[in-house]
């Protein structure tokens, strides 16, 4: 089971971690002014994540998808594949770090889908 950590990222602002049960984070939020848009981060989350589809932005002509969405996509340099998920309002919520090849991001959104359903919320001091 996963568990989201939420920690002051500066300046006032909070941001939270999804950590899977091995202590891997698998991802990293935006930036939220209070905690309680933080939790409520958290909460759309774990509502939007198992329902999402997947905008595949690696391939050619890749079908566009209505948010909620997992969208995949490489990173600016063209050497890591990346993952973020959106909200119905088509605000991104978290993003990954940088993955070798697909199959690996792949993988990370599953480990979500798996983890944040039913992670627990610690707060960080």
């Amino acid at each position: 089971m996963g568990t989201f950590k939420i920690k002051t990222a500066g300046s006032g602002k909070f941001i939270f971690d999804l950590v899977a049960g091995n202590g891997q984070v698998i991802c990293t939020s935006q930036q939220y002014a209070g905690m309680d848009t933080c939790k409520a981060g958290i909460e759309s989350v774990k509502k939007n994540c198992a329902v999402a589809a997947v905008e595949d932005q690696t391939k050619d002509g890749f079908a566009t998808e209505k948010n909620p969405k997992w969208e995949v996509y490489l990173d600016k340099g063209g050497e890591h594949y990346r993952f973020r998920l959106k909200a119905t309002n088509g605000q991104p919520i978290l993003a990954s770090q940088g993955y070798k090849d697909k199959s690996s991001a792949m993988k990370g959104i599953e480990s979500i889908k798996n983890n944040a359903p039913d992670a627990k919320i610690v707060v960080v001091e």
